[in-house]
């Protein structure tokens, strides 16, 4: 069965949102929004607090990593969403959009038009900032973003440690300076989870020009010689077509976007033939080039129970539920990772090198250690911002079910790991400020045995993981190993772009989903001529 389209999106992710709202605005334009995951109904995505309930569980696909070589042979649980809002749905909500120089870097990698000066006015038309405005925040956009209604005593404490620590007070990550510690905007509005689904997706389902299907697996896109006519997907146990007169669009994510294309016959020609699927172009950087954050977490232990991890015991889970539903407010409306800070490994760095999350509790996500039961604890994660190393994603089988192989190659560039040791030592170095010193009764982890530069290492190829960035398996460019030109159109194929963080020519200095709402905003444009 078949369906006719101006316009078919493949992943209503961040910016498969954005798109299906940008281009339905248009009412003469049929659009067609694909989905595999189903509604973003649970009510745990729209509670701030709920991000540490869906880092695993069934709004995700049950990644997990090849073994890393160089993170002692770990398979390492990748959280990538299968619901309708993508990553915006499941993540912490943390909104930073990287350092200027980040996007002046990819028009000089070779995407011409996505310099900061042309790419800022994107940014501002997506964000509808409840505080901050001036040259540097929209006040209008779909994307709610605001303060954290009440940050936790612990989360002050670590603001101020860093100030202790000679990390200076910023108000504003997203200002004219990224150095500094501070507490996080997020992307919430009324002390509600403002996902893509919910700023861009919803108020566009009532157009009768856009239609949304959830629950659906796409297949393959279909070509016709050299161009790209619709996509095959199967739901319910039958196949169907959605044909797309004017273009398909991919927005699947950097996992999910390479595989597609590779399923498709769209990537390295030896690697598709070898299992038997016809090259219909030969595009060798199709899912090479992936780049993450690769973040490590030390574990305080609480002297008291100061931080959210007293709301673990149902009495007290209730509590905060009922305060929440009736009052709106409480520890509901917090989204756990509520301080952080842009720093320096290399103090003579142009910009900052290093980027730290603060989380007021313990083991809040998969795979991160606790504290002893009883207790209450605090975490700080590090990450290299801008990682040397190179990874890839490739097909298990031509099976579409099938799960790729998804190989971050973590730490495998020397650089990496000594910038990551330094974030260690100085996550360190703030826990042991007077300000968080008051609360904190010992660092559990590392413990008092890492204390060499070699003990700091293991440590770190021990308990790093993905700070859920993975980008740049379709990059933007004009090089060999690109797969998208500065429109996003794939190289040597028509009616065919990619529209996601796949395309990022390199890996941004912050959490990367402001910035893959900002890539559906220009994309939006792109396609309607006015990019």
């Amino acid at each position: 069965m078949a369906q006719g389209f101006d316009y078919v999106i493949v992943g209503a992710g961040s910016a498969g949102c954005v798109l299906a709202a940008r281009l339905s605005e248009n009412p003469a334009a049929r659009v067609c929004l694909i989905e595999a995951g189903g509604k973003d109904s649970n009510p745990l995505i729209h509670m701030p607090v709920g991000f540490a309930k869906m880092t695993t569980g069934p709004l995700t696909w049950g990644l997990t990593t090849t073994p890393q070589r160089h993170a002692n042979g770990r398979e390492i649980p990748y959280a990538q969403a299968r619901v309708l809002g993508g990553g915006s749905s499941i993540n912490a909500e943390v909104f930073t959009r990287g350092h200027p120089g980040d996007y002046d870097a990819w028009a000089e990698q070779g995407a011409a038009g996505w310099g900061f000066a042309d790419i800022q006015r994107y940014f501002l038309r997506s964000e509808g900032n409840t505080v901050l405005s001036g040259d540097w925040h929209g006040t209008d956009g779909p994307l709610g973003v605001s303060n954290t209604p009440d940050p936790n005593p612990t989360t002050r404490a670590f603001v101020q440690s860093c100030q202790e620590r000679g990390i200076p007070f910023n108000p504003d990550f997203n200002g004219a300076v990224q150095e500094g510690a501070g507490i996080y905007q997020t992307t919430t509005r009324n002390k509600r989870r403002c996902s893509a689904a919910v700023g861009y997706l919803r108020p566009a389902m009532g157009r009768a020009n856009l239609t949304v299907v959830t629950g659906a697996l796409v297949l393959r896109i279909v070509f016709e010689g050299r161009r790209a006519v619709g996509v095959d997907y199967a739901r319910g146990g039958q196949r169907h077509t959605a044909r797309a007169d004017s273009e398909v669009i991919v927005t699947s994510g950097a996992i999910g976007s390479p595989k597609l294309m590779m399923l498709s016959g769209v990537g390295p020609a030896a690697q598709l033939q070898a299992h038997g699927i016809t090259v219909v172009q030969d595009l060798a950087g199709v899912g090479q080039n992936l780049t993450d954050h690769f973040g490590i977490d030390i574990v305080g232990e609480l002297k008291g129970h100061e931080s959210l991890d007293k709301y673990n015991k149902p009495h007290m889970a209730l509590w905060a539920g009922l305060q929440y539903a009736l009052f709106g407010f409480g520890p509901v409306t917090s989204n756990v990772v509520e301080g952080g800070a842009f720093w320096y490994a290399d103090r003579g760095a142009a910009k900052p090198d290093l980027q730290f999350h603060f989380l007021c509790g313990a083991g809040a996500e998969a795979g991160v250690p606790s504290v002893p039961k009883g207790s209450s604890g605090v975490t700080l994660n590090s990450y290299t911002l801008r990682p040397r190393s190179r990874g890839s994603v490739s097909l298990r089988s031509a099976d579409p079910a099938a799960m790729p192989l998804v190989d971050p190659n973590f730490l495998s560039d020397p650089d990496d790991l000594r910038i990551s040791v330094e974030g260690v030592k100085i996550s360190r170095e703030i826990f042991s400020q007077p300000s968080l010193q008051k609360y904190l009764r010992a660092i559990r982890f590392p413990d008092d045995s890492v204390k060499t530069q070699a003990d700091y290492e293991a440590y770190a190829r021990a308990y790093g993981r993905t700070s859920y960035h993975p980008v740049s398996t379709c990059k933007m460019g004009v090089d060999a190993m690109a797969v998208v030109d500065p429109a996003l159109r794939v190289h040597g194929l028509d009616g065919l772009r990619i529209c996601d963080s796949s395309v990022m020519p390199s890996l941004i200095g912050s959490n990367t989903n402001a910035a893959t709402i900002m890539i559906g905003e220009k994309a939006a444009d792109l396609i309607r001529g006015n990019g």
